[in-house]
């Protein structure tokens, strides 16, 4: 018995995805965030590696790099400013990080029982989060102004006779950043909570309910190890939006009064487009990379197994 003979291919065979689709449709899909992602994030990360290990500063052109190795890192470590602005940084992102989950968190909470205008109150609170830094400035310049201020005003009804000069204070203006950087965050914090609050399951809290277990104890067993992973989302995020807050910094207090409010980020600019230190100032904002990299992966070990479904 003679085997089949098959016939020829009369063509070439076209290559399909998952469904039968066209692996070229799902390229052309992805090809304009594919080639944003390169101009605009892989592109320039690979420049600031390779400028770090420069000595140039932009305005002798491409002619006038000049390789100097590992002697920006060697600088840095040496730097006391550096060092400085290292510590305001890790102090604007240690207490700004807990307070804006702490506020989105708590306003997540109010608003996940029956509240009035729910919808509408979530859309208020996340406005700070779409709105531009430099609005956001510009109310609390004026509301925190030394004299005129309407804080200031409120703290001299209840009988303060020295308010703090907030922005202009050297003893105030980083805590003030902090304040003014937590509160236009806690909307997202707080809708992204809540919309991880909206998806628990409700049999969890009758059984508990039925246990006899009070609201505190519901919410240590059962709500915060199921938001873990949402929180730990969210501390990253956070943290890595603190490490490179500049807009709020530049506009209210150009790092000052004197270096105060210098944090990391605002050095780098200052260091870049003032005094034309490119070189150096892309190996600050490695040394930031590599020390938010890490903290991220410490913060996502740290949750592994602690979540409810874990």
């Amino acid at each position: 018995m003679s085997a089949a003979v098959l016939p020829a291919p009369t063509g070439r065979r076209r290559r399909r995805g998952p469904g039968g689709a066209s692996v070229t449709a799902g390229w052309l899909f992805i090809l304009p965030n594919l080639l944003g992602f390169l101009a605009f994030t892989l592109v320039p990360l690979v420049s600031g590696i390779g400028i770090s290990f420069t000595d140039w500063n932009v305005v002798s052109g491409l002619s006038g790099i000049r390789f100097v190795g590992l002697d920006n890192f060697a600088g840095l470590v040496k730097d006391a400013e550096f060092w400085q602005a290292v510590g305001r940084t890790a102090l604007y992102a240690g207490v700004g990080v807990p307070l804006t989950m702490l506020g989105g968190l708590i306003i997540a909470l109010c608003l996940n029982g029956p509240v009035f205008g729910r919808s509408a109150l979530r859309v208020i609170f996340f406005i700070p989060h779409i709105v531009s830094s430099i609005a956001i400035g510009f109310v609390w310049l004026l509301l925190l102004h030394p004299s005129s201020g309407l804080v200031n005003l409120a703290l001299k009804e209840i009988g303060a006779a020295q308010p703090p000069t907030w922005l202009v204070s050297q003893d105030w203006s980083l805590a003030s950043l902090i304040l003014i950087t937590s509160w236009a965050g806690m909307g997202f914090h707080a809708v992204i909570y809540l919309s991880a609050l909206q998806a628990l399951p409700t049999d969890l809290y009758e059984a508990a309910e039925l246990d006899g277990a009070g609201p505190w104890h519901r919410f240590t067993t059962i709500t915060w190890p199921s938001l873990m992973p949402t929180t730990t989302f969210l501390a990253i995020m956070s943290m890595i939006g603190h490490s490179q807050g500049f807009g709020l910094i530049a506009f209210l207090t150009q790092g000052g009064p004197g270096d105060s409010s210098t944090t990391l980020s605002y050095l780098m600019y200052q260091n870049g487009f003032q005094y034309y230190r490119f070189g150096y100032a892309a190996a600050m904002g490695i040394m930031s990379f590599l020390g938010v990299l890490l903290l991220s992966a410490f913060f996502w070990r740290f949750q592994r197994g602690r979540g409810l479904y874990s």
